[in-house]
This record gives C-alpha cells, structure tokens and sequence, in this order.
C-alpha cells in the first residue's frame, strides 16, 4: 500500500484556500499512484480555530469543504481532520474528528479522545472527548487512525477516558496512522521523535504522523513529519518549516520501501528536557522558526512591509535581519532616533548594519521632541531630579515616531524586546514595547546573541561592534543594562528555571543562585505582568513563552 504524506501550511478560517491546497496534495498524491492521502489535524478549519468554533456558520463552512474535499476522494483514500458536531448533545457540541474518505463518500469519522488542556491548547473548552474506537478497514488492512493523542501518552490521565490505541489494539490493527498539529519549540523535536519511537516500539506497529506546518500568530508549526516501521526505526522525516508531500510504500512485513535515513537507536529514549538553557541550542531551528513565523504573520493578515526601531544594539539589530530575511530587505523600514544620551555608535552601527542588509532606513533625532516634552513639563516637574520619567518619554517619542511612520505608510510595527527584558519590566508601554508582532519576545538575551552569531555565520551581517559593545537603552548618560539588571548569564539561567522549567524560589535557591538575588528577580517577573499583558504577540519557540500559554494573575503576590 501507498501512503501520501501531505504536510501544508493552512490558514484559519480561510476554507477556500485551504480546501484547494487540500484537493492539490490529494491531486498529487493520485498521480503518484498513493492508495492513502494523510493530512494533518483540523486541516481544514486550520488549526488553532480557538473561539471561531462557537459560530455555527464557522462549522457549517468547514462540513462544505468535506463535501467539495470527497469528490476528489475517488480512487483514493483521504484523511482530513476537521471539527464534527456532537449529534448526542452530552458534553461539549463539536468533536476534534478525522474524517476518512474514500469513493467519493464519508466512510468513517474518527474522533480526538485526549484533548490537551495546557499551555498554548485549550482544546477541552471546545471539544468533547471520543465515546467509541474503531479501526477503519481498507484494502484489506485495518487502520488505527488517532489524531496526535498517542503522541503523548495521555491515556492516564483521569480527564480522558482510555488511551485510544489501547482500545484499537483489541481490534488488531495492521499500521498506526496519526494527523496532528504539534508546535514547534527548542526542546520539542527530538522529544517528539523519542515519543513517537516509544509508542511504534510499544504497539510493534508502523506509524506514519502527518504534522502540519506554517505560524498560526504566535504559534509555529514545525513540519517535520515522520515515519516509524514496526520495528521503531524511523523511515523518514520531512523537512521542518517546509511544505513537502512523500509517498511511503508499506510493505507486508510492516517495513517501508523509502530507505531508512536515520535509526531509532540514534534518537533519545526519553523525553528531551535540557537541565540548563544553552544558548547554542536549535539555534538554526529557531532561526528558522522566527522567519517562517514572520511571514506568515503579514502573508495571511494581508501586510507586505513592516518597519523598526534600529537603535544599534543587538536585539533591533537580529530583529532587523530575521524580518529582511522573511519579507524581503526591501520591505524592511529601519528608524533611527538617535537621542541627547546616545552615542556616536549608535547611530554609525545601525547605518552599517543596514548598509549591510541594503534595507531602507532613515535617521530621525528626538532631541527637539524630547526637549519640548521636557519644557511643557517643566512647570509640573518642577525642579525635581532626573528619573525614570525622563527616560521613559524618550522611548515613548520613538514609539510614537515609528507608529506614526508605519500608520503613514502602511507598515506593520516589529517590536524587538527580548524575553530577559519583558520578564524583568526593562521595557517602556508605548514606547519600546509598542509593536504588532514581538520577534524576539520568547528569546532570551543570550539566545538573541546566538542568533547574531548564526546570521554572521558566514560573512559579517551584524557589525562586530554591535555584537561587543555592552548593553544599554541610552537613556540616561553612561546608562548600562548591567546598572539595572544582573549579569544575563545569570539573570538568563535564573529566568529559565522560573519560567520555562517552572521551580519555586526554593529549588532555584538550593541550585547555587544567590538567594537575595533570586528573591529580587521573581519579585521583578511576577510585579510586571501588568506590562506583558499588554504587549503584543510573541513568537513562540521556547516549552512556555510569554502570552496564551503562560496565564499568572496581575494582582497575584505568589512570589514562586
């Protein structure tokens, strides 16, 4: 038997866009002679649909794309995942369902039994779990189609009612066949392929698991799609953050044809978890992600050009070349606001750098702005000393400069903050956290250091200097990062256990960090969450970034 892998970036809600890329891979597949079209979760609608699932119009438009999808389902067999109503009325209206199709008629509906409830997925507020499992005959093979349950051996969990494969097992199904739609972040590849080669070790049968790809706002869908033989060796995989479709020939003894290109005995066996946050880590995936996240951020809102800050530091900076790289440099707008604090470099590293890019940039000083601010405010300031105040409506003149800019011109905003500032506050609301879309919002500032490193890694992108010089918002004379915040190797690692690995002050503490320090850092992330509330959305590489998958109270004292 053939079987046609089609890993595509859809978009949410848009079914005639995503029907006619669905009817082009089944298309595809038939001229290649597949038995078996495999497409990801909720292919369809597009995944995540989140609150668009309530309007019955929205379910209405996805069961006509079924029934345009199965005219094409002739010869061919056809699996698409979509929403389908709940006809009982018990529990929630809609199952997260696979529809099997196959001469031109709807021959089997699967539904999703484990629905995930944490960090970005929210599935159980709109989805009713699976009552019944059965395997779906074809070709004289039985088929266990699952959609990206088996994934994550959730069957223990009492939320969900059995593990769906434990049940198709009873029915002795010949090859597991999975669509899913599992994001994308810095530790979740490898551990994905770990899982996947403990389940096929565990039920000794082939699997193929159809990911889908493309950002969806903040979420990134990596691909890299994968096939498992009976005996755990992974077969195949597809690239990541490309659309690509294969054809798998199955073979009697539940091998593959396609020639094996990595063996199981090289993955890992366990979950990856890295003990401490490497900055060198997936750093060419997390490039990769950022771009592909970036175009499709403006390709399927409709916008063509975006513009930025460029201040000469590091984060405007990497910021800047992963947009020149998504959207072309001829669509990136770099802003110069040199202001009274900044230095001669500043100005002359962000002129290099777009020399180097050949992207458009123009040189707008804020003294005068500043200046007149500060005369107007004069008679309310009075004579008190210099402060915060001051500094902050210099990054609000720029925040307002740049969105003036873009509002003119039809640009979209990029905000270049790092996750080390937005957890810790160093950043001004409506000044230097004004944005439409946070490029490097999940990364921390060694991680953006190490994307620098990458976009160099051939010839010099970022000028060196940029990459040398201490950090600094130059917003008061002699201003450094380090006179507010720890050293970000420290403050980095210490973030990333708080955040990402989720330890209380306690077990952070018994790690070696400086208690007093520890206390003053998750005091700083848990005061700020009024501002990153506010701010924009976040593209998403890392296990738990800043937005819908990370909900802390504003108000909330917890301090670990």
């Amino acid at each position: 038997m053939k079987i046609a892998i089609i890993q595509q970036n859809y978009h949410i809600g848009n079914f005639d866009d995503n029907t006619k890329k669905i009817i082009q891979g089944i298309e595809w597949a038939k001229a290649r002679g597949a038995d078996l079209a495999l497409f990801s979760e909720l292919c369809v609608c597009g995944y995540p649909p989140r609150d668009f699932l309530e309007f019955d119009d929205f379910i209405n438009k996805s069961y006509q794309a079924i029934d345009t999808i199965r005219q094409y389902a002739d010869t061919i067999a056809v699996l698409v995942g979509a929403p389908d109503r709940n006809p009982v009325r018990e529990g929630k209206d809609l199952f997260n369902a696979a529809f099997f199709l196959y001469e031109k008629e709807v021959k089997a509906v699967v539904h999703k039994t484990c629905l995930p409830n944490y960090d970005v997925f929210d599935e159980y507020r709109y989805f009713e779990p699976a009552y019944h499992w059965n395997v779906i005959p074809f070709k004289g093979k039985k088929l266990a189609v699952t959609i990206c349950e088996d994934i994550w051996n959730l069957g223990d969990n009492p939320l969900y009612r059995n593990c769906p494969m434990d049940e198709l097992m009873k029915q002795q199904p010949d090859i597991m066949l999975n669509l899913s739609a599992s994001p994308f972040d810095y530790t979740h590849v490898e551990d994905r392929k770990a899982i996947v080669k403990r389940n096929t070790a565990k039920y000794q049968l082939p699997m193929l698991y159809c990911n889908g790809v493309g950002s969806q706002t903040e979420i990134v869908f990596d691909g890299a799609s994968i096939v498992f033989d009976k005996h755990a060796n992974m077969v195949y995989q597809l690239p990541l953050f490309e659309e690509a479709m294969e054809i798998f020939e199955w073979k009697e003894d539940g091998t593959f044809v396609q020639p094996v290109i990595k063996r199981a005995d090289e993955l890992p066996n366990e979950e990856f978890n890295p003990p401490d946050l490497d900055p060198s880590l997936c750093t060419a995936e997390i490039y990769n992600a950022i771009v592909m996240a970036i175009r499709d951020y403006f390709r399927k809102m409709g916008f063509t050009r975006a513009i930025l800050g460029s201040s000469g530091g590091i984060d405007s900076a990497v910021t800047l070349a992963l947009a020149c790289d998504a959207l072309g440099r001829k669509n990136v707008r770099a802003i110069l606001m040199p202001s009274p604090y900044s230095t001669g470099h500043s100005v002359s590293d962000a002129e290099e750098l777009s020399k180097n890019l050949d992207n458009p940039y123009d040189i707008v000083p804020i003294r005068n702005i500043y200046e007149s601010f500060l005369a107007e405010l004069k008679p309310i300031f009075n004579d008190l000393p210099f402060s915060l105040a001051e500094e902050n409506i210099q990054a609000r003149t720029r925040g307002n400069l740049l969105m003036a800019i873009a509002n003119k011109f039809g640009y979209i905003l990029l905000n270049t903050s790092n996750k080390s500032e937005l957890a810790t506050g160093y950043g001004t609301l409506y000044g230097d956290m004004a944005g439409g879309l946070g490029v490097l919002g999940d990364c921390y500032k060694l991680q953006v250091y190490a994307l620098a490193r990458y976009i160099n890694r051939e010839k010099e992108i970022i000028p060196q200097h940029i990459l040398v010089k201490p950090p600094s918002a130059e917003l008061r004379p002699g201003q450094k990062d380090s006179d507010s915040l720890p050293d970000y190797a420290i403050l980095d690692k210490l973030l990333y256990q708080y955040i990402e690995r989720r330890q209380g002050p306690n077990e952070i503490k018994a790690m070696g960090f400086d208690p007093a320090l520890v206390d003053r850092v998750l005091k700083l992330v848990n005061t700020n969450e009024y501002k990153r509330n506010q701010f924009c959305p976040i593209i998403r590489i890392s296990p738990k970034a800043f937005g819908v998958g990370r909900r802390v109270p504003i108000v909330g004292k917890y301090l670990g």
